[in-house]
């Protein structure tokens, strides 16, 4: 009979259950649970779950609590230096909190905090010569590293991990991606932008039209702008300045389903991120991409979940999506969706 496979996941706070569901399904057991985290067992040697849910998934190698930061170090070192998977160096050390509120509330977004940053330094110095490759912690991965996992699930609380990067999200520390604007952005839909267009791997080029449908007040169009593209935001309300005067952007001040399909001739990318049911969405899109004139490449949907029990809705919209012919799809909750999630759609 085979080892037992161990593993520790991070989750938007409030999907738990629904990343309890998915990994049921492949013969996980619940082991532990706590808002924004997961752990689980399976029976037998087996890759790391995944699912629409699940923002990061390591392969666990331990959990030490202690209020002192230096003991807790000193656990960490002997944890493991009894590890087989830590008998080699890992490439990177990745520090981050799990979610400790839903993202937009009290104003909460994810990702390194002061606390995780503090404890990710001390780790580099006190363990970085003997376990650790990298020169600091909490860098992009490249694929194929091997990254060392530490989520504090409190800031004494830590669960041990690893795993090997591969996708944009499993480079990010704590699969966040890590961005710095050189400007403040209009609002954090640029960040929502700027992780979709990553995952999904699509190949924006400068010059190329995109469609931003729910466009206001223009952060997504920001990201997009600042790419090279010329864009067109469709929406009722209006636009930031900065937005709105850019030479590279046209406003269209109207609900896109009241546009002539001529509207969309020659766009390579269309976002949708508007605040309607899913389902007025889907019409919506579909009667977009599916007209014969269309030349659409891609598009990146945001369907409102509105709570997580929507999430049994999934299946159905995949399966309209689907009638559109797509060459590819793939959902997943990005870590700057609220209670929402990301179509990546290739046409």
């Amino acid at each position: 009979m085979s080892e037992p496979t161990f593993a520790m996941m991070t989750c938007a706070f409030g999907a738990e259950q629904a990343v309890k569901q998915a990994m049921a399904e492949d013969g996980w057991r619940l082991a532990f649970s706590r808002p924004g985290f997961v752990t689980a067992k399976h029976d037998e040697q087996t890759a790391l779950p995944h699912g629409i849910f699940v923002r990061t998934a390591s392969y666990s190698l331990g959990h030490l609590r202690n209020s002192d930061g230096g003991q807790q170090i000193a656990g960490l070192a002997e944890l493991l230096a009894s590890a087989t998977a830590a008998k080699q160096p890992f490439d990177q050390l990745h520090v981050w909190p799990r979610d400790r509120a839903p993202i937009g509330r009290f104003g909460f977004e994810p990702g390194i905090d002061e606390v995780s940053r503090a404890v990710a330094d001390e780790i580099q110095k006190a363990l970085g010569k003997t376990h650790l490759r990298c020169g600091s912690a909490n860098q992009i991965a490249q694929a194929d590293q091997r990254v060392l996992d530490i989520v504090l699930v409190d800031p004494s609380d830590w669960f041990i991990g690893w795993h090997t990067a591969k996708t944009w999200p499993t480079r990010w520390p704590g699969g966040v991606q890590p961005m710095d604007p050189a400007e403040e952005p209009v609002s954090r839909a640029y960040y929502k932008a700027a992780e979709a267009i990553t995952w999904s791997g699509f190949d924006l080029q400068r010059g190329d039209i995109a469609v931003e449908i729910g466009s206001s007040p223009g952060g997504a169009c920001g990201r997009l702008l600042e790419l090279g593209m010329r864009v067109i935001g469709i929406d009722p309300a209006e636009m930031d300045p900065r937005i709105a005067e850019h030479p590279q952007f046209t406003h269209l001040r109207a609900r896109a389903g009241d546009l002539p399909r001529k509207t969309y001739t020659g766009a390579k990318w269309l976002l949708v991120d508007s605040n309607v049911k899913p389902a007025k969405t889907l019409t919506t899109v579909a009667n977009i991409v599916t007209h014969q004139y269309s030349t659409f490449g891609g598009l990146l949907i945001t369907m409102k979940l509105g709570d997580y029990d929507a999430a049994k809705q999934i299946p159905a919209w995949t399966r309209e999506i689907e009638k559109w012919r797509p060459k590819k799809m793939e959902v997943r909750q990005l870590a700057r969706n609220r209670c929402e999630v990301c179509f990546a759609v290739t046409m």
